[in-house]
């Protein structure tokens, strides 16, 4: 049910977030970025830009689309880094493993579960998942060794495949963002430099300083591509590391959780 609960609240959160961050973009661009006092002579449309607020809303109407990618890098990042933070639990992963591996030696199964309450996060709930189907299967008289192995493997997988989808949730679009941000980028200053090049020949040229602020205008997008497109990139190969070490100590602790049965079962 937990689990549930926290997928219902992943994917409400990025349909929340997605379109809010779009029409926060839109505003901030026509009311702060847009602002008359931004530009010679109040006029956003004609002026030469005052400032950088002037010179980036003259990126043009892709300017706001990089401006919502960017916030939901942001958001979509804080938004993992909490989750992972909860999923790693109260105190050091590596010693909650030792733990439950001299626990298991001493055959203290009651200690081992009283563990799992302390630790909590990911690797305390597929442990104590885990530890529960063992304590069960010590007294199955009905299955041999090998079936009863085969058991504690499966309630090992399902209790894994229970918790890391929550993990990876939204991931997706961190890595979505990470690819089109840089291409969107380039859409637009592609568009801004037809468009400064267009209004050129139709005046028959221009001075060096014209087209100048023509193209760093044009090169706006490219640079809100790139920078979002860095962060995001950033942001997903540290959170995948995360998930990865919250794996490795779900199989290391599940590894000797089974070694141990078996050992015992024998």
């Amino acid at each position: 049910m937990e689990n549930k609960a926290s997928s219902k609240f992943s994917s409400m959160f990025a349909a929340i977030v997605i379109p809010a961050t779009i029409v926060i973009a839109i505003l901030l661009f026509k009311f702060l970025l847009g602002d008359p006092a931004n530009f010679e002579g109040a006029d956003p449309d004609k002026g030469h830009p005052l400032n950088t607020l002037g010179t980036v809303y003259k990126g043009g109407v892709i300017v706001p689309i990089l401006m919502a990618f960017f916030m939901m890098v942001l958001t979509f990042s804080i938004e993992r880094f909490i989750t992972i933070k909860f999923a790693y639990g109260k105190g050091a992963l590596d010693k909650f493993v030792i733990k439950i591996k001299n626990l298991l030696e001493s055959k203290d199964l009651d200690a081992a579960f009283k563990e799992c309450d302390k630790q909590k996060g990911a690797v305390g709930n597929v442990v104590y998942s885990v530890l529960a189907k063992y304590e069960h299967l010590v007294t199955e008289p009905g299955m041999n060794k090998d079936q009863k192995v085969v058991a504690l493997q499966k309630e090992l997988e399902e209790a894994t495949s229970l918790e890391l989808p929550m993990l990876e949730k939204n991931l997706t679009i961190i890595a979505t963002l990470a690819s089109i941000s840089t291409l969107v980028g380039l859409i637009g200053t592609v568009l801004g430099m037809i468009k400064s090049f267009a209004g050129m020949a139709s005046e028959g040229g221009g001075d060096s300083a014209v087209i100048a602020l023509g193209i760093s205008e044009a090169l706006i997008n490219t640079a809100l591509g790139i920078t979002t497109s860095t962060i995001a990139i950033i942001a997903y190969n540290y959170f995948t590391s995360e998930i990865d070490t919250l794996t490795y100590s779900i199989d290391e602790a599940g590894y000797s959780i089974t070694q141990n049965f078996s050992a015992t079962q024998a």
